[in-house]
Order: C-alpha cells, then sequence, then structure tokens
C-alpha cells in the first residue's frame, strides 16, 4: 500500500536519537533548547516554543493570547478538528469562516463579515501547505484590533511573498506529525517574535509552573510556583534530537515535494474530470497535500474505493469540522460554509512524499487517471 504521505527517516536520525538515549537527559535537557532555536533560525522567528503536539501548541497559544471564556476566533472548517478543539478547551467560541475553492484557505472577505465584538483572534490554516493570504489577514486584524494566530501545520518550508512561514504572524504553530515536512515522532512549536507571548508558551507547557517572576516571597532555592492552569505539554529530548536532524533536512525534503507536484500537475493538466491544486502569486507551497477535486463529486465515493483497492492509500483532507457530531451538538448546521462543503465533497488527497519513488509515482499517475476518466 502506497500511503497518501510516510516520514523519511535516515541513519542520520537513527544516530542522533541514539546518541541521546545514552545521555544524561531523555527529557528536560539541552536538546529542546537546542531544536527550539534552530526551529526559529529556519522561519526567521524571534523564538520558537516546542510542544507535545501541535494540537497542545495550539492551546498554549491560544492561553498566550489571552483568550478566555466567551471570546470568539475565527477559522476555517476545512481542517483538521484540532485547530478549533483547542480553542474550545478554554471556553472559546469558535467562529467557521468560508474558503477560497482555488485553494481551500480561508477567505479574508467572508472573515470581515464573521467579525462581532467578542472577536479576538483570527485563526487561518495554510491548507495542504499553501500559505493563506497574510497580507490581508494581517490588514483585517490590525483593523480591528485582532492578533493572527496561523496555523501552519503543514506550511513548514513554505514561502508567502519571499518570507518564509514562522516569522509573519503574530504567533504561527507547525506540526511534527510523521507525515508533516519534517517529524518528531509526535510534536508541535508555535513561532513568535513577541517576547510576551513567549513567556506565556513557555509556562503554560510545564503545568503553569515557573522558576522565576514570583508573585510570593521565594523560600530557597527550590521554590517555584503554579501561577496558572495549565498542562504538561513538554517534548523530550529524544523528540528533539529527531526534530535537529530532520531540520538539517528540510529543503531536500520540500524540493522532493515540489518535484512531485511538478509531476503531477503536467500528467494530469488534460484530465478534464479533476480539478488541481495550484500555488498563487506570491505563494509558495509546502505541498504536504496533493488534493485533486472530482468535477463529479458523485462519483468521489466509487473513486476513493477503486484507488485504494489498487493498494494507493488515499485519503480525504477534510471532514468540514462543522459536519463532526461533537459541533452539531453545540448548534453548528451545514449549510454555513458552503464553498467548504463543496471542496470537501469532492475531494481526495493522493500520495505525494518525499521517499515516493519514480515507479510509485508513475502507478500514481497511471491509476488516478484511469480511474478518473
Amino acid at each position: 500500500m502506497i500511503p497518501y504521505g510516510h516520514q523519511f527517516i535516515d541513519q542520520d536520525d537513527i544516530d542522533a536519537v541514539v546518541e541521546t538515549l545514552k545521555s544524561d537527559f531523555l527529557t528536560q535537557g539541552p536538546k529542546v533548547k537546542e531544536f527550539e532555536e534552530s526551529l526559529a533560525k529556519k522561519v526567521d522567528a524571534k523564538s520558537a516554543v516546542a510542544f507535545s503536539s501541535g494540537t497542545a501548541a495550539l492551546e498554549a497559544a491560544y492561553f498566550a493570547a489571552g483568550l478566555k471564556e466567551g471570546d470568539e476566533i475565527i477559522t476555517s472548517t476545512l481542517t483538521f478538528a484540532a485547530t478549533s478543539n483547542a480553542a474550545l478547551q478554554l471556553g472559546v467560541k469558535v467562529v467557521f469562516a468560508d474558503i477560497e475553492p482555488e485553494t481551500g484557505n480561508i477567505d479574508p472577505s467572508d472573515v470581515l463579515k464573521k467579525i462581532t465584538s467578542r472577536t479576538k483572534a483570527i485563526v487561518p490554516v495554510d491548507y495542504s501547505g499553501m500559505p493563506v493570504k497574510l497580507d490581508e489577514l494581517s490588514q483585517i486584524a490590525q483593523r480591528h484590533g485582532l492578533l493572527l494566530i496561523e496555523d501552519a501545520a503543514h506550511a513548514l518550508g513554505a514561502e508567502y511573498k519571499g518570507k518564509k512561514i514562522g516569522g509573519i504572524a503574530d504567533m504561527t504553530m507547525f506540526s511534527f506529525h510523521p507525515v508533516k515536512s519534517i517529524t518528531t515522532g509526535e510534536g508541535g512549536a508555535i513561532t513568535t517574535n513577541n517576547e510576551d507571548f513567549y513567556k506565556k508558551l513557555c509556562i503554560y507547557r510545564t503545568h503553569g509552573i515557573t522558576k522565576a517572576n514570583f508573585k510570593n516571597k521565594a523560600e530557597g532555592e527550590w521554590y517555584y510556583e503554579m501561577q496558572h492552569l495549565a498542562q504538561n505539554f513538554r517534548l523530550t529530548d529524544i523528540q528533539a534530537a529527531l526534530g535537529i536532524s530532520q531540520l538539517g533536512k528540510l529543503e531536500k525534503f520540500i524540493e522532493k515535494r515540489k518535484n512531485i507536484a511538478a509531476l503531477y500537475h503536467k500528467a494530469f493538466a488534460n484530465n478534464p474530470n479533476i480539478i488541481l491544486p495550484q500555488e498563487y502569486e506570491g505563494a509558495s507551497s509546502s505541498w504536504h497535500l496533493y488534493p485533486i477535486r472530482l468535477k463529479d463529486s458523485t462519483k468521489r465515493a466509487e473513486v476513493f474505493k477503486k484507488l485504494r483497492d489498487s493498494s494507493m492509500g488515499v485519503q480525504v483532507h477534510y471532514i468540514p469540522v462543522h459536519f463532526h457530531p461533537y459541533y452539531q451538538e453545540l448548534g453548528y448546521k451545514k449549510g454555513i460554509c458552503p464553498n467548504a462543503e463543496e471542496f470537501y465533497a469532492g475531494e481526495i488527497s493522493i500520495p505525494i512524499f518525499p521517499g515516493l519513488s519514480e515507479k510509485d509515482q508513475n502507478f500514481v499517475i497511471e491509476k488516478v487517471n484511469e480511474f478518473t476518466s
């Protein structure tokens, strides 16, 4: 079975992990700081804070932003549920804006329509690794006094108008799940240029406990304080060692993804039955996904099954978040984001990852054209 995505691990990665396993620190050691500094430098951000997952990182970002019960965020429904779930954990109301069909990304014009007096942040999602329209969203956020928290789980290695994703928004989240641009097994991070956000992110991942800036009098060198209700969201040194090694290969990984995407563009250009993903001017995708869409969405289930039966691990990204029973029980109804719903109805993600062989690429091309013609 050819998966739609897969990690690329070589001997350098294995050696880095083994070296850390033999060291004095498996967690709360120097590798996490080294990984954070390397990541921040890679994306041209001032700081990075690593977490146990991208979901944990988002929750911490919402905390650092000061979001609380009764506040609202505006985000996309064409995403994994974690984007909105992390806000719900803090009692924040989630408002879904529709997407632009061409990219699958949030539509700035619909974001404008959804802003209320309770809105505190816009949380766009770089769907498939394609950067959102950061200039437009930043202008909206500034005009209305909102924060811009970018869910770039797909977009490490992507660029917007020549700038690297990770140093543009107020806070940017990356995921290091095995199918992402790089992996730490599980893991995530927030990058930011804001020192106050950085400090709050650090405290949130360690139970809300700090060993500095005490509110009460310190009783000795052992002293620490819990100042917020928070979680253990730490990344281990073992994972960080893998992340450091993987970061050194990021450009190579993205180049391979781009080459596969270019091959698919050419191979499917004359297929009249599918809509292909495209970069827009100023956006350079990391190509986390290659999402094709069937023009006749009624055939999606049939085509999906045929591709799976041919040993191709295709997937669908994503079931709109407001379709899930939990969200429907909260009062969200189908029909609120028609573009996202139509996009979902015909979407199939086909294999794209650095280790995808030329033979398998040709197999994917052959079967997609065969089953969609």
